[in-house]
């Protein structure tokens, strides 16, 4: 069984055509399922009232699909935060008679101006996505999985169980995971894909886990379950930052940024910054609210959630 996470943006609800409608909050997702081939729709519900539900949405995503009825400052955010996070694969489907032309200036240099054009026909794009799905594999050769948290409960006979998506690896039934930040160590109970039970889940699998040895009070949405020993932990950053170019001012020492990388999105206030003749190539010394776990060579989305009708920064290297 393949699984492909898809964020949909620019249209709410737009989803609910595609797929039957499962956890709701911030999020909503959407289930769809073929066979053994499954497609989750995730939309940033509370988007763009709240900045982090399009983090989030992305974050999960190996695919997106932008719905464009108007070009406006949350189609162009929702373009920039898609080219942070380098999400790669998706679709654009445009809309009130909005033509490519149109909309190239402003995707130009991004991610999304490699994006397929489609026309909004809902029942074709059910059958592509099942489609592309079915191209995946789901594997359970890694000997260490990852996944970070994004909802929690306690369920009656059960105990807690965790929603996620695994990003890295694979996680199996009665394995030992790392609960991080922090030093806390959980056995996998049982694992649910789509309400059906299984051994294992790989990279990109929407899963359901319950967990001995843990509370949902001790739980938080971003929480890590892994047990690879290579992740790192920090509450500090100090960095080469690339800043977006229609950010419109410098970042300055005292602004509180945050932070966004897999389910973690924390505010990281600017202790300094060394920006050399670029400023928009700055060295940035950051102070994080909580830890953040991070796997070393990747990057982090930089925001500012006060900003105006900009909010996405750019991106910081962690290493």
């Amino acid at each position: 069984m393949a699984n492909l996470n898809i964020a949909i943006l620019g249209a709410t609800d737009y989803a609910k055509d595609l797929g039957k409608k499962g956890t709701a909050s911030d999020l909503t997702f959407y289930n769809l399922k073929k066979g053994e081939d499954t497609v989750t729709f995730i939309e940033p519900t509370r988007y763009p009232e709240r900045l982090a539900p399009l983090f989030y949405a992305i974050s999960l995503a190996r695919m997106a699909i932008v719905v464009v009825d108007q070009i406006n400052p949350v189609f162009g955010e929702s373009v920039i935060m898609l080219d942070c996070a380098g999400l790669k694969d998706g679709i654009v489907i445009l809309r009130n008679y909005l033509t490519r032309d149109q909309i190239a200036p402003l995707i130009k240099g991004t991610v999304v101006d490699g994006y397929e054009f489609l026309e909004d026909d809902k029942n074709a794009l059910r059958e592509r996505l099942l489609e592309e799905a079915a191209k995946l594999e789901s594997s359970c050769d890694s000997e260490t999985g990852t996944m970070p948290v994004d909802h929690f409960f306690n369920v009656r006979g059960i105990g807690t169980v965790v929603l996620g998506s695994v990003v890295e690896g694979a996680i199996r039934k009665h394995d030992e995971l790392a609960v991080l930040p922090g030093n806390k160590t959980v056995q996998v109970r049982s694992i649910q894909k789509h309400d059906a039970d299984f051994e294992c889940a790989g990279a990109g699998d929407r899963t359901g886990i319950a967990l001995k040895g843990i509370d949902v009070e001790e739980l938080d949405r971003g929480t890590i379950l892994t047990s690879d020993k290579s992740l790192r932990q920090t509450s500090s950053l100090a960095s080469k930052a690339t800043i977006v170019k229609y950010w419109p001012s410098p970042i300055k020492e005292g602004m509180v940024l945050h932070l966004g990388y897999w389910m973690q999105f924390i505010p990281a206030r600017v202790e300094n910054v060394a920006s050399g003749s670029d400023w928009h190539s700055p060295e940035l010394g950051l102070k994080l609210d909580k830890m953040l776990v991070y796997r070393p060579g990747s990057r982090a989305v930089l925001t500012y959630p006060e900003g105006g009708k900009l909010r996405v920064v750019g991106t910081i290297e962690l290493q």
